[in-house]
Formats: C-alpha cells, sequence, structure tokens
C-alpha cells in the first residue's frame, strides 16, 4: 500500500476517530489542566496547516502546524494510529512538518508534550528539538516538556 502524507480538511471521520483516540490517550495520561488539545474548529483556521498521512485510504496518522505572527510556529495534535506503530507515520509526518513550516518561513518551531511520552520525546530529540521554557500562552507544568527547532 502507498503511503502519502498531505494537507488535508481535519473534518472528516477518520480524522475525527484519531483525534478522540488521541484525547483517550492524553486523558488516560495526565489531568485535564495538563492537556492541551486544539478542538476541530481550532483546526480549521486559516493559521492551521493540517497534514493527514494514510495508507491507502486509511487515515493511519495526524498533525499540525499553527503559526504565529512572528515567524514561529507550533506542532499541534500530533498522533499516529496506535496499529500503525512502529511504521514511521510519526518521523514522515514530522518531516512534512518541516517541510511546511520552511515553505511558510517559519523560523523556529515549538511543540509542548508530557513527560509520560518517551517514544514522542524520542523522536522529537532525534530531530534536533531541544528542552526550552514555556512559550505563548503555557505555564509552567511539571507535566509538559517544551521544545523547540531552529529551521535552516
Amino acid at each position: 500500500m502507498t503511503i502519502s502524507i498531505r494537507l488535508e480538511l481535519p473534518r472528516q471521520p477518520g480524522v475525527i476517530r484519531l483525534l478522540e483516540m488521541s484525547d483517550a490517550y492524553a486523558a488516560s495520561l495526565y489531568p485535564a489542566e495538563s492537556n492541551h488539545m486544539l478542538d476541530l474548529a481550532s483546526l480549521e483556521e486559516d493559521n492551521v496547516s493540517f497534514l493527514v498521512a494514510r495508507r491507502g485510504d486509511a487515515v493511519l496518522g495526524c498533525a499540525s502546524l499553527v503559526e504565529a505572527d512572528d515567524g514561529t510556529a507550533e506542532i499541534k495534535r500530533m498522533f499516529v494510529d496506535p496499529e500503525a506503530r512502529g511504521l514511521k507515520f510519526g518521523r514522515r509526518l514530522l518531516e512534512a512538518l518541516e517541510q511546511r513550516a520552511k515553505e511558510k518561513a517559519v523560523s523556529i518551531l515549538r511543540l509542548e508534550t508530557g513527560i509520560y511520552q518517551p517514544e514522542a520525546l524520542g523522536l522529537y530529540r532525534s530531530f534536533g528539538y531541544r528542552d526550552i521554557g514555556p512559550f505563548g500562552t503555557y505555564k509552567a507544568d511539571p507535566l509538559s516538556i517544551f521544545m523547540g527547532k531552529h529551521l535552516a
């Protein structure tokens, strides 16, 4: 099966299923005040690039790039279906996000993730993301790790 990653609208059944899985996973790890998810309506805003990873017609991963007005962007709602883990969808999504950021002239990518997600932390660190302090509207949270990367 062919794997594709492309810009798509988030309001579609396969993506909504993934977002619900992501919400449930985050809720199983962290209290509500430590979950910083964007809702579906926020993912449809003009400053958001939403990427969908598919194998054939099956939606198996998603991620978004949320641009700020200062040349930075944040990675949000990156999630891979547990059934597709180990197939490098996370790496492919992150590569596609970074490419999209460069196309949009983003100079710094940032993200917030949790301390109980070693696979995500390992992926981001393998791509050169480094720990930073809270940014934007985030407050310090002992369950959060903030990361950033300067793009060439």
